[in-house]
């Protein structure tokens, strides 16, 4: 553990989870805030029947398609970025060439 990492506490569906981390107060209260929402307002709500384990898995899958779009997204738009920025280059080469 490092010297800036601090303990977090919080329930979830009735369970206290501790863990340390680094992250700021604003950053893990976002973390948090999207736990909850994900495994609060899922399939158990209608059900109640699912157990609290399946609920986790079901969180963790919702939020790895999650980034898996968000990298997928970065990297079309680096590429497109990338692009852009060469096309600009060589327009303004271009204009410098043609004065």
């Amino acid at each position: 553990m490092s010297e800036n990492e601090r303990m977090v506490k919080f329930e979830l569906l009735g369970q206290e989870y501790k863990f340390y981390t680094a992250a700021s107060e604003e950053e893990m209260q976002s973390i948090l805030s999207l736990v909850r929402q994900l495994v609060e307002t899922g399939p158990t709500q209608a059900t109640g029947t699912i157990p609290v384990g399946r609920v986790a898995i079901l969180a963790c899958l919702n939020i790895a398609s999650r980034y898996v779009k968000l990298e997928q997204e970065f990297t079309l738009y680096k590429r497109d970025s990338e692009q852009r920025i060469v096309k600009l280059n060589e327009d303004i080469r271009a204009r410098l060439l043609a004065e």
